[in-house]
């Protein structure tokens, strides 16, 4: 099967400078972090930060490849993704053959839709069973204070 790509960020992105991805675990929730951008609508202010919830998450990753290596090729989807930076839905082939890609593991295989967001310097990728997300205004410290979780 193809793979495809179905774009979730719609009217929202992450900050395209220094987005700060931050990965928690709840239980078997994970729950993503990020500074929003600013410059792309009125609607956020400089500061402001979302968390996507991600349900009945059974791996994640948080790592390799920034936006240079996804413009070089050297990201497995360069060539297919329509567009760096936004968060997608991938269906189809997510041609993980062969690749160390590092996973965190939580639940173990599922059959869990894919989702895979392009940060700056960051590729995250996870298999949950659904996602919702909700947008904060700044300060910044509030999303600090559940913990930190370290980058794969």
């Amino acid at each position: 099967m193809q793979t495809a790509f179905t774009i979730l960020s719609k009217g929202w992105n992450a900050d395209p400078n220094a987005p700060e991805p931050l990965a928690r675990v709840d239980g078997h929730s994970l729950h993503l972090t990020f500074d929003l951008n600013s410059y792309q609508d009125d609607l956020f202010e400089d500061g402001d930060w979302a968390e996507i919830t991600f349900s009945q998450c059974s791996r994640y990753r948080l790592g390799p490849t920034n936006d240079e290596g996804w413009y070089r090729g050297q990201c497995r989807f360069s060539k297919l993704a329509p567009t760096w930076g936004e968060f997608y839905e991938v269906t189809g082939d997510l041609m993980l053959n062969g690749k160390d890609l590092h996973w965190k593991n939580l639940l173990g295989d599922s059959s869990a839709k894919h989702f895979l967001f392009y940060f700056r310097d960051e590729t995250f990728e996870c298999d949950a069973a659904d996602w919702g997300m909700t947008f904060h205004a700044a300060p910044r410290i509030d999303r600090y204070a559940a913990g930190r979780e370290v980058k794969s």
